[in-house]
């Protein structure tokens, strides 16, 4: 009897298209240090790669090259993330910088950079005010 082997990964159906667009994906993440960014694809590149999919949209924030939010039911954001991970410069944007990709039902890709929430600073109300 021979081995099976379980991957953890998804089943990359959609990497091949994920990297097509690895350069367009990633001067989006550059650029939205100014603000958000989207980019409209075909939705039959989508549709072709997976003809069974109901619903082509998703949600994935990422920090650190790790999901920060549940992507296990969409292949799609679990290959995006797949593929980021192997781009040194996503890698290296992610590394400092929390990203949201989210793609509507329209298949556009938008792509910002939350301004992280900083803690407020502590006041000890038993020290004297420094003059």
């Amino acid at each position: 009897m021979e081995p099976k082997f379980f991957s953890t990964i998804s089943n990359q159906v959609y990497i091949s298209l994920w990297n097509k667009y690895r350069p367009v994906i990633i001067q989006l993440m550059v650029n939205s240090a100014e603000g958000p960014q989207r980019y409209k694809f075909f939705d039959h590149e989508f549709k072709a790669l997976n003809p069974k999919e109901k619903s082509y949209s998703f949600a994935l924030a990422a920090y650190q090259g790790k999901a920060t939010n549940n992507i296990k039911t969409s292949l799609m954001a679990q290959d995006l993330l797949n593929m980021l991970s192997m781009s040194r410069k996503a890698t290296e944007l992610m590394q400092s910088n929390h990203f949201e990709f989210n793609m509507d039902k329209q298949f556009i890709l938008h792509v910002k950079r939350p301004t992280p929430v900083e803690p407020a600073p502590v006041v000890n109300v038993n020290e004297e005010p420094t003059a």
